[in-house]
């Protein structure tokens, strides 16, 4: 009796082992599955970033190359900044959303050097009264109001020339400067003159209804008429071209030989950008540089969004 006693409990011993055994070695198979499943996952993000890397390198370099291809010869200036997808579009939900997060894609040439503005100097007008709105030293009458909509969409000269002389170059200039935008636009001597880097940079601001266009009524205001404005041959063609359905909201100016134009773009899909193309020489006259930026236009686009 004894005996089968021992035997028994030897027994239920190595059974109790045997079990033990089996439990750590089917946790260690289930830790392996678990450790090859995340490595996996890793891997595939590795994966993943490294292909939205390289396609963001080859985006930039080949923006970049052509970019500096058309402003060589001096007589024209870009500035390229994404803006991310719209929310919840067809863009934000793709898989390479991430690679279109604002500025990721930004790429310029010549952006930083002064050229004659044209009439891209009301934006900085416009700028400047809005911010003096919100310091209630700028209210609008039927006057402003009806001198506002030409200057935006017909790009009429009076309301702006009134304002300047109103508050003075300087006064203007100084809040210019404060904005870290290329300052003194205007001067007693010579055209307004600006960068395509402060053109983009004030664009920016007015796309986030940040700095002077942080009130929402006058901000909505600019952006409709800007979408209304009638010169419509540089930007929102060439946008169009290059993806139908593309809406442009921009303003231009023209000089003498100067075709400039500045705008905010979205794409049917979500995607959005700012881009900037002043230029001038190429014996323009008129608007016959305007389908030179279009051009310009088409390809960045074309570069950065495809077809």
């Amino acid at each position: 009796m004894r005996k089968r006693k021992k035997r028994l409990k030897v027994y239920n011993i190595l059974l109790f082992l045997a079990i033990v055994s089996i439990i750590i070695i089917l946790a260690i198979k289930n830790n392996q599955k678990d450790t090859l499943a995340s490595n996996s996952n890793n891997n595939n993000q590795t994966t993943q970033a490294q292909k939205l890397s390289s396609k963001k390198n080859k985006i930039t370099q080949k923006l970049q190359k052509y970019l500096d291809k058309v402003t060589a010869d001096g007589t024209a200036s870009v500035s390229f900044y994404n803006l991310s997808p719209e929310e919840n579009s067809t863009a934000a939900k793709k898989s390479d959303a991430s690679l279109y997060k604002e500025g990721n894609l930004a790429v310029s040439s010549n952006a930083s050097t002064p050229a004659t503005s044209a009439s891209t100097y009301k934006l900085f007008i416009t700028a400047y009264l809005f911010n003096e709105a919100k310091n209630n030293n700028f209210s609008w009458t039927t006057s402003s109001t009806n001198g506002f909509y030409n200057m935006i969409v017909y790009s009429q000269n009076d309301f702006a020339e009134t304002e300047l002389q109103t508050y003075g170059l300087s006064s203007i200039n100084s809040f210019i400067e404060n904005q870290n935008w290329y300052s003194p636009v205007f001067t007693n001597s010579s055209a307004a003159a600006t960068t395509a880097k402060s053109l983009q940079e004030l664009l920016l601001q007015l796309f986030h209804g940040t700095g002077a266009f942080s009130d929402s009524t006058n901000r909505s205001k600019l952006l409709t008429l800007m979408g209304k404005q009638v010169y419509r041959t540089g930007i929102p063609a060439g946008a169009a071209e290059a993806m139908t359905g593309t809406t442009v909201t921009d303003k231009v100016g023209f000089l003498n030989d100067v075709n400039n134009d500045a705008g905010i773009v979205t794409l049917p899909n979500g995607q959005r950008y700012i881009l900037v193309v002043m230029t001038h020489g190429h014996n323009q006259s008129g608007f016959s540089g305007f389908p030179r930026i279009a051009k310009i236009t088409k390809k960045v686009q074309s570069i950065v969004y495809g077809n």
